[in-house]
Order: C-alpha cells, then sequence, then structure tokens
C-alpha cells in the first residue's frame, strides 16, 4: 500500500512506520513536530520507500499533494496528554477537529481510505456500571463543558462524528480506532503519560509522583500489539464505518503500577501522592476504571494483545537508559 501517517514522527506514529516499512509499504509521514521528534524516524532517511513532510496536516498545498500520492491515510495528529489538554484547551480542540476536517478533505478528493486515531476518553465517565468494560456501541458521559479537562473528548466525538458523515454523505470508507492506554519506547512523559513519567523518576531516584489516591486503574496496550491491530484493520476489506476498541486486557491500578515501574528500574524511589487540583487544575475530573471490550476486534482479526506489561516496561527502561538519564 502507498501510506500516509499523520502525526508520523510521534510515539504511535513512528512505530507504525517502522512496521509498514519493514512489510514492504511505501510511507510518506507528516508531522510539524509540535509534539513529534525527527529521531524517532531518522534511521529511515535514506530510504526510497520513505518519505518525511516536515508540515502542518492544516497546510492545504501539502496535504492535497500527499494525499494524491496515497491509498490510506492513518490519522494519527492530534493534540494528546492530559497536561496538555488542561493547560491548552484551545489548542487541543482547533488542532483535533480542524486537523480531522482537512484530513477528510483531502482524502475525499482522491478517496483515499481513512484510519482515524480516536480515544477511550470518548466514554467519560463511563454511562453504564463501571464494573462493564467499554463497549464501542455504549453511551457515553461526559463531566461539564467548562471543564477543560473534557475538552479532549469532546473533540475527538466531533472527530468520530466527522469520519460518519463523510461515509453517510460521500461514502468515504473511513474506520474508527479508539485506542486504550498505548506505551512503549519514544513515548514522552512531557505531556502527562504515567509511564513514561514514572520509569524517569524512578531512573533518576526522584519520587515517583501519583496523582489522587493512585486506586484507579487502567489497561496499557505495548504500541507494537497496536500497531499490530491497526494495520489488521488496512487490510481488511470491508465498505462499512465502524468503530473499533483497541487496547489491553489487563488491569492494573496506578498504585500497583508504581510498585512495578520500581522493581523493573531496580529503584528505591519513594512514593508520594498529589491531589489532581494540585497536579492539574482545581475541580479536575478522572475516570476511575478504563478497560475495554476487545471482542470485535477479537472476532474480525483474531487480534488480542500478546506482550506483557512487565516486558513493555523493560524495554521502556533499555529506551530510556540508551537516550541517557542525567
Amino acid at each position: 500500500m502507498r501510506a500516509l501517517i499523520t502525526g508520523g514522527a510521534g510515539f504511535i506514529g513512528s512505530h507504525l512506520v517502522d512496521a509498514l516499512l519493514a512489510q514492504g509499504h511505501t510511507v510518506t509521514a507528516i508531522d510539524d513536530l509540535s509534539t513529534g521528534k525527527i529521531e524517532n524516524i531518522q534511521h529511515h532517511f535514506g530510504n526510497p520507500r520513505f518519505l518525511f513532510a516536515r508540515a502542518s496536516v492544516l497546510d492545504e498545498i501539502v496535504m492535497d499533494r500527499l494525499a494524491s500520492e496515497s491509498d490510506v491515510i492513518f490519522h494519527l495528529a492530534a493534540a494528546v496528554g492530559v497536561d496538555l489538554i488542561v493547560r491548552y484547551p484551545v489548542r487541543t480542540i482547533e488542532t483535533n477537529v480542524r486537523g480531522s476536517e482537512a484530513v477528510f478533505k483531502s482524502a475525499l478528493r482522491y478517496r483515499c481510505r481513512v484510519l482515524l486515531a480516536s480515544t477511550s476518553e470518548v466514554y467519560g465517565k463511563g454511562a453504564k456500571s463501571p464494573f462493564s468494560p467499554f463497549s464501542e456501541d455504549d453511551d457515553v458521559l461526559l463531566g461539564a463543558t467548562s471543564k477543560s479537562r473534557w475538552a479532549y473528548a469532546i473533540s475527538k466525538m466531533l472527530d468520530e462524528s466527522l469520519g460518519f458523515a463523510h461515509h453517510q454523505e460521500f461514502g468515504l470508507k473511513v474506520d474508527i480506532m479508539r485506542l486504550f492506554n498505548t506505551v512503549g519506547p519514544r513515548q514522552t512523559g512531557q505531556y502527562g503519560m504515567v509511564i513514561p513519567r514514572f520509569m524517569q523518576q524512578a531512573l533518576r531516584g526522584e519520587p515517583i509522583t501519583i496523582f489522587g489516591d493512585g486506586k484507579q486503574s487502567r489497561c496499557f496496550c505495548d504500541v507494537q500489539d497496536v500497531v499490530r491491530a491497526i494495520i489488521g484493520l488496512a487490510e481488511l476489506k470491508t465498505e462499512t464505518t465502524c468503530v473499533y476498541n483497541i487496547g489491553g486486557n489487563s488491569e492494573i491500578t496506578i498504585e500497583e503500577l508504581a510498585d512495578l515501574v520500581r522493581d523493573v528500574a531496580k529503584s528505591d524511589s519513594p512514593v508520594v501522592y498529589i491531589p489532581y487540583g494540585e497536579a492539574y487544575a482545581p475541580g479536575f475530573e478522572d475516570m476511575q476504571r478504563r478497560v475495554p471490550d476487545i471482542s470485535r476486534m477479537e472476532t474480525l482479526l483474531n487480534w488480542k494483545p500478546v506482550l506483557d506489561l512487565q516486558a513493555t516496561l523493560a524495554r521502556i527502561k533499555a529506551h530510556m537508559l540508551g537516550h541517557v538519564i542525567p
């Protein structure tokens, strides 16, 4: 395939570049490097099947040219990270919504297929029992719009709706991937991602800072498993537009995660707790539990995660040490 990856120098995007090139595909990555890093993809410079464009997806001229040479667009470019979202809500909304609008317009012009990266955040607080995993067709329950915490969820819901609308009105083939807590090497803790932040603190011997009481639970999925799912969807021959949960199936509390990171890092860093109001903003709301129902992916592609969290943490540690932790 001829693949265009928006956000191709980012964490997930760069791993997708690696995997597609390894399979013999032609890949173009576009990234404005606002959160992506050139070192994530520079090992592919010189490969005749790889092209990198340093530009924004909002650049219509660049996007038109790149879409005209592509069969499928993996739209991963977005504002990400709780810290960035809370601090820059305008940037979050505009980046996500306007970016997706630009991608869909370019894709429609050249009839490219689109795989849109969405997020488990769209489930909000959860409209059903907290003991039930989130399913793709569940109702959603968000907090008040006055809380910037929900700006990201709202923007990605609108992204999804734009995708469905382009399929319904124009027949554009769009698949929507709701990603749950993807982790692995190259992920940065700069914008609030918990595992790279914990690992950096542990390797430096600094206190590991848990926001909230640490009882909140998550399911983490290795980026290699996530990329395998994304490529599987790209190879799927269907004409419908659908939502797919992609995530881990092993639940862990943030307290347990901190202990596991300390073990893997062989660190004696103390664990300290910081109230949400101090970490982010007064009135910040979090989801207590975030567990995906991945049965749709299991049924359709026989996909499920195979890499366990401890092995992933070991790879993250090795990557960080290779980049010199001061």
